[in-house]
């Protein structure tokens, strides 16, 4: 069975790896596909919906992070509708929660303003939820911003997934929905958190950052969660 198939990327052939995904594809040929869950690295999970595209023959947009090439496949990853779909998550997502940017560490260091800016999101058409979101300030180096948080759940993959620690999950339903630390304890409590910030690092928003940066101060790192990837997998 050959090991390299030819897709068509809204028109172009190319050439794909069997067994990667869409997204895959299209960036190693430098497409820009949006993304926020996606982290290279970490199990793909198709969170945010933001990577949806077309394939021709298919009545409904999938999910470039998990949907594997096929020989054959003709691809959209741009179009007025995928323009208008993704517009619209991005204001979803800023209507859930409470994202005041010019006070947050993350501000101009974060994916989801930066691909707002991109992709021409300036004002949100919904109303806005305004929750009751907490904050968690227990641990001594870190802190949690449940007004930030999109669920993304990378910093719940890379915990259990590189660092194999458990730490995070998601609890509740729907809006409800929050990041919880070991049965909603205190991050401070936590009795397999190791102190490492992985979590912090693989954050695309401000929801984790560690303690002591002011408004705009926060830069993530995320290339350092694929390197330790690739790393371990040398070792391996």
């Amino acid at each position: 069975m050959p090991d390299r198939v030819s897709i068509r990327i809204d028109g172009e052939l190319l050439h794909a790896r069997l067994g990667q995904t869409i997204l895959e594809a299209a960036t190693a040929q430098g497409r820009f596909i949006p993304s926020l869950c996606h982290l290279k690295g970490l199990t793909p999970v198709g969170a945010c919906r933001l990577c949806l595209v077309e394939v021709a023959g298919i009545g409904r947009l999938l999910p470039a992070c998990t949907t594997p090439v096929q020989d054959g496949m003709a691809v959209t990853t741009r179009s007025d509708r995928l323009d208008r779909y993704r517009r619209m998550i991005l204001e979803l997502l800023f209507a859930e929660r409470n994202h005041v940017c010019a006070v947050c560490v993350s501000n101009n260091h974060c994916e989801l303003q930066a691909l707002a800016r991109r992709l021409g999101v300036t004002h949100v058409r919904f109303p806005y939820s305004f929750p009751k979101a907490g904050t968690d300030l227990s641990h001594r180096q870190f802190v949690l911003d449940q007004n930030r948080c999109i669920l993304c759940t990378r910093c719940v993959r890379v915990c259990a997934e590189v660092e194999g620690a458990h730490v995070w999950d998601v609890a509740g339903r729907g809006i409800g929905s929050r990041l919880v630390c070991e049965l909603n304890r205190a991050w401070a409590d936590s009795r397999s958190c190791t102190g490492c910030g992985k979590c912090v690092q693989s954050c695309p928003t401000g929801a984790l950052a560690m303690k002591g940066f002011a408004a705009e101060e926060m830069v993530k790192r995320t290339e350092t969660i694929t390197r330790l990837v690739e790393a371990k997998g040398v070792r391996a």
